[in-house]
């Protein structure tokens, strides 16, 4: 599994470099990246046919990128692990039977509160 997942980042990396490649090598409309753009009679195909097969190169290129992602997220997902954090706590196991861990540390959740003698009648208020 693991060899098969090298050969297909190798490929998704060599796709990737030719897409880049392929992209800045496209003329711009705006001039400002075009490479490959310019006119003159130089070039070895005319500018239209050169665009066309730029154009589709783009398109399988991308096409290519888009497969070997789908690829290396499915293999990823084969070999994955537990798919939450919540998943990887150990269950606590209590040292003491039917203590709880605030018990076993011998501390208390609230303090207790002061007892207080409660007066045998209840105090009413009385007017002067």
């Amino acid at each position: 599994m693991e060899a098969l997942e090298t050969v297909l980042i190798v490929v998704h990396l060599l796709v990737v470099v030719a897409l880049v490649a392929v992209v800045l090598l496209q003329r711009s409309e705006g001039g400002a990246l075009g490479i490959g753009g310019g006119g003159g009679g130089g070039n070895f195909m005319s500018s239209r046919g050169q665009a066309n097969v730029l154009t589709r190169a783009t398109a399988f290129l991308a096409l290519g990128f888009f497969i070997t992602s789908i690829g290396l997220t499915v293999l990823a997902q084969t070999g994955a692990g537990p798919s939450s954090i919540l998943d990887q706590i150990p269950d606590a196991q209590p040292s003491g039977e039917g203590t709880t861990l605030l018990e076993q540390i011998g501390g208390e959740l609230t303090p207790e509160a002061p007892v207080v003698d409660e007066p045998a009648e209840p105090q009413i208020p009385t007017t002067q």
